[in-house]
């Protein structure tokens, strides 16, 4: 009895609901589309202000929001940037406030009214942080480490969201705030259960394969579904890399392919972007299902926030023998989560 009460005491204390470190690796922060040449824009991710711009070159760059020479946000314009990001100059970014500009790395290449440089400067040194990005499967991603350490690995191709492949049609997009970790939402992977409690479906799937590897994970479920063409074999392959990119392929009635991606604002707050590609010669029929699809989709989103934005991680839940591999889920996951003992 005095074992409950400390239960029941501990959940009424206020503590955190998912204490748990911010995972590194690759997270999406836009689409490609959103951010033209010459463009740039503020960013919030990991619990820090950024600025994103794109140079006249093409180049996507990420430094921190804030100019080391007075502090001055590179990512808010003003006059004839006013309500839109600060000038793009070339391959650098111009700050509003008194003309320093500054590379995709991090350097200094302008003063504008200086006759002698500082120091830093005139030694070409980086004088700001600038975030590792790639650009690819029409995605923006940076790399988030609390350590500072470098890439350790990449971001996958996804060759059906390659903006040259023909055969798949445009991005329809869709994205969640979501008051919980990342880890919370990846569990779902694992998690077949909740899809009868939750989502209401007939049965609750079994996984025909579930794999851990490095940094990659791997799903198969498939199941015999009753359509109008007859019975067909479904299958869903749900792959992850990193706590940040997953993709998700349906096929058997329409095929499907959905990034979903998760990518940690601050602690507790995570923004899902969920991008659905479907084949680009679908006919009137097909194109209805694949809609169907999504939509299905989406409101299991909405019932899975519910839950999520509201539980409370258990370090050691009390698991019966129909819960899916949550302990390895959890071993893997677990690569990615690093204090920031420059803080600790």
């Amino acid at each position: 009895m005095s074992e409950l009460k400390s239960v029941i005491a501990s959940t009424k204390s206020g503590a955190v609901r998912v204490d748990l470190p911010m995972p590194f690796g690759w997270f999406q922060v836009l689409y490609s589309a959103e951010l033209a040449v010459g463009e740039s824009q503020p960013l919030s991710y990991f619990g820090s202000d950024l600025v994103i711009f794109r140079t006249e070159s093409g180049l996507v760059k990420v430094l921190d929001a804030y100019c080391p020479h007075m502090g001055a946000h590179l990512g808010y314009g003003i006059r004839d940037q006013a309500g839109g990001g600060s000038r793009v100059v070339g391959e650098s970014i111009v700050c509003p406030f008194h003309g320093w500009a500054f590379n995709g790395d991090g350097e200094c290449t302008d003063i504008p009214y200086a006759d002698k440089m500082p120091p830093r400067v005139a030694r070409c040194e980086k004088v700001t942080l600038s975030w590792p990005v790639r650009e690819a499967n029409q995605c923006v991603y940076v790399w988030y480490h609390p350590q500072g350490v470098q890439p350790l690995y990449e971001p996958p191709l996804i060759e059906e969201a390659s903006p040259e492949n023909d055969a798949w049609g445009e991005l329809k997009i869709y994205e969640w705030d979501i008051d919980t970790h990342p880890q919370e939402i990846g569990e779902n992977a694992v998690d077949a259960a909740h899809f009868r409690f939750v989502h209401g479906t007939p049965q609750v799937p079994e996984p025909t394969v579930m794999r851990f590897e490095d940094h990659c994970r791997f799903g198969l479920l498939e199941s015999e579904m009753d359509t109008p063409r007859g019975r067909v074999k479904g299958r869903i392959e749900n792959s992850s890399v990193g706590a940040g990119l997953s993709v998700v392929r349906f096929s058997g009635i329409c095929e499907t392919v959905l990034m979903a991606n998760l990518t940690p604002v601050e602690d507790g707050l995570t923004r899902a972007k969920y991008a659905f590609i479907q084949r680009a010669d679908a006919g009137a029929s097909a194109s209805r299902v694949g809609q169907a699809i999504i939509d299905d989709i989406r409101q299991q989103m909405e019932e899975d926030r519910i839950i999520w934005a509201r539980k409370r991680y258990l370090e050691k839940p009390m698991l019966c023998d129909g819960d899916g591999p949550f302990a390895k889920f959890r071993r893997w996951y677990g690569q990615f989560l690093i204090s920031d003992t420059a803080n600790d």
